[in-house]
């Protein structure tokens, strides 16, 4: 069953989220491996070393890389993992590398069957079954919008609601239940969700679920999320 760790955002001006969701998996391991996939990001060599040093008294750090990794040497690093942690950047050229490259369908597979998943922003709607609630451009021309289908829900990181607790954004939103039925999960930044097998809940922070021809709903913290 999928475990999941997912964040709107890494943490402040760091990304001490991540560390303490991917701790209790490492912890005790002297030979405990990250897979590493940087893929939402054209530039992932910049942040590569600042992973690498966030992890240091966790774990060694294993980067995955689409275009220079042949399929065989990539879904190696995952069978090793003792955990993927999945950062932000753009969420369709990190689906469209996952597709092209054929490791979205081994990583499915794995984190299907429980290999925990750490992610923030594109990571976290890269879990959902479609990336089509992206706040990103296109810029790949990609024609892959299926995810990992992890949980049911899709997800809109980085929402910003003003005192109202209403955004230009919910329109928007809202369209997307015109073509699909399953719910949207909105997080500020500072939220985290949690799946542990089918039980999914919000750990902290502000959040809503959007289901259709409903309004958006406030989630509390602790609260069980379902359909």
């Amino acid at each position: 069953m999928p475990n999941l760790h997912l964040f709107s955002s890494p943490g402040h001006d760091d990304i001490r989220y991540i560390l303490e969701a991917s701790a209790p998996y490492l912890e005790g391991k002297p030979d405990a491996t990250v897979a590493h996939l940087p893929l939402a990001s054209l530039y992932a060599e910049r942040w590569q070393e600042s992973a690498e040093d966030s992890f240091k008294k966790l774990a060694r750090v294993e980067t995955i890389s689409a275009e220079t990794m042949s399929l065989s040497t990539m879904e190696d690093i995952i069978r090793r993992a003792a955990l993927v942690y999945i950062p932000g950047g753009n969420t369709f050229l990190l689906n469209h590398r996952l597709h092209v490259s054929r490791l979205m369908i081994f990583l499915r597979k794995k984190v299907l069957a429980g290999l925990p998943v750490v992610a923030f922003s594109a990571g976290t709607v890269l879990c959902g079954p479609n990336i089509l609630t992206a706040n990103d451009m296109n810029t790949v021309e990609t024609p892959h919008f299926e995810a990992l289908n992890a949980m049911p829900f899709n997800f809109f990181p980085h929402y910003a609601a003003d005192s109202y607790r209403q955004s230009v954004q919910d329109e928007w939103l809202g369209d997307y239940h015109f073509f699909h039925d399953n719910p949207v999960v909105i997080l500020s930044d500072g939220a985290y969700v949690k799946m542990n097998g089918k039980k999914i809940t919000l750990v902290r922070g502000e959040a809503w679920i959007l289901r259709k021809d409903h309004e958006k709903e406030r989630l509390e913290e602790g609260e069980l999320i379902s359909i």
